[in-house]
């Protein structure tokens, strides 16, 4: 059955890459969002009609109900025929699984089928200037005003909020509360005054990265996702989803970069010298611990701490890709071709960011230090 499933998939992509799709192989992704993005939101609403999107969703919700093997299969397949970046995968992949969890039927009806069927687009508004990885030291405040909302506060690094149309937001609805008690997740509309967007340049140039301020703005009183003031349990629900089986088919990807990077150091001659090859073997050596690691995981009802292993492990191993990839290239590394990024030079200068978003190195050291090892709690304010 699984193996029907996979030559169904290959046979699709192999069939509708072509056309006005050709171009998009290998298109988006960290640091080159921008690339053909409403070429790819279609690419994404052709997914959709086809019945190859919002594949883990139960039937009774507008998806497939596949197993979480064949979800795998999807993440390894896509990947393998490097098919473009998903524009829809915030929405598909983190806020359409939470609501599905905690949504009421009106928030289950309202917005799901829209997410799947790519007709509204997500961001996440979690961390701030003040609460990055640090995340329950959320200032973000909403306080009620008669059947509304009322939002005030920054938030930072939201991805691609200048396209979306609504971002779920952890926000302090308990003047007065502190870390975790008093949060709670709200659905707001980002097509509204009282809501700016600036955008954040990166060092490749590009700027998927934002800057969200609310001033007053408003989103109704049914737009919280569990009870009020119960976000942080919320949040952390989507935060698991995030690291999901989706993580397969982002180290199919690293595969294939580590591939093309292998090829290239035999072409240069790089390889001969023993100790990029020494270094080319050990990254081979670890994308196979990863891959371990991450099908142990996806095993387990409740991964718990090995999400923090994992996010650990491949924000460690691609940053160094990037940086032997450097190597590899040597001098030429450092020249930019009439000003513009290479993949490679792309690659070092993104990834330094891996071992920070999505909760940084140092967060992830803390969770495992004082969850699994029993260590005393860090001090905090």
């Amino acid at each position: 059955m699984n193996g029907d499933f996979r030559q169904q998939l290959r046979a699709w992509f192999a069939e509708n890459l072509r056309g006005e799709f050709a171009d998009l192989r290998g298109a988006g992704g960290p640091g080159r969002e921008h690339e053909q993005y409403e070429l790819r939101r279609e690419w994404d609403r052709a997914l959709a009609k086809a019945g190859w999107s919002c594949l883990g969703w139960p039937v009774e919700h507008g998806g497939r109900g596949v197993s979480t093997r064949q979800q795998v299969i999807f993440h390894e397949e896509y990947a393998a025929a490097n098919a473009p970046a998903r524009v829809n995968h915030i929405g598909e992949e983190l806020l359409g699984p939470t609501l599905i969890a905690f949504g009421t039927p009106a928030q289950q009806a309202r917005f799901l089928p829209r997410i799947r069927a790519v007709e509204e687009l997500w961001c996440q508004g979690y961390s701030e200037p003040g609460a990055g990885s640090d995340l329950a030291s959320v200032s973000t405040a909403a306080t009620l005003d008669g059947d509304e909302w009322v939002i005030t506060g920054q938030k930072v690094w939201t991805s691609l909020a200048h396209e979306s149309d609504w971002c779920f937001v952890l926000a302090r609805t308990t003047p007065g509360s502190r870390r975790r008690d008093g949060l709670s997740y709200l659905l707001v509309p980002m097509r509204q005054p009282g809501v700016e967007v600036r955008p954040i340049r990166q060092l490749t140039g590009t700027s998927e990265f934002n800057e969200v301020f609310f001033d007053q703005a408003r989103t109704g009183r049914d737009m919280v996702v569990g009870e009020v003031g119960d976000g942080w349990r919320v949040a952390m629900a989507t935060l698991a989803f995030e690291r999901g089986v989706a993580t397969l088919g982002q180290q199919v990807g690293f595969r294939r970069e580590l591939d093309a990077l292998i090829d290239l150091a035999r072409r240069t001659g790089a390889i001969g010298d023993p100790v990029i090859g020494q270094r080319l073997a050990r990254s081979w050596i670890g994308l196979e611990v990863m891959r371990a690691h991450a099908l142990r995981t996806l095993s387990r009802e409740d991964p718990g701490y090995e999400a923090s292993v994992s996010k650990l492990v491949w924000a460690r191993w691609h940053r160094d890709l990037g940086e032997l990839a450097m190597q590899v290239r040597g001098q030429a590394s450092i020249i930019a071709e009439d000003g513009d990024l290479d993949e490679w030079q792309r690659l070092f200068l993104f990834s330094r960011a891996d071992t920070i978003y999505g909760g940084s190195d140092e967060i992830q050291r803390t969770i495992i230090a004082e969850r699994v090892l029993g260590l005393p709690k860090e001090p905090r304010g």
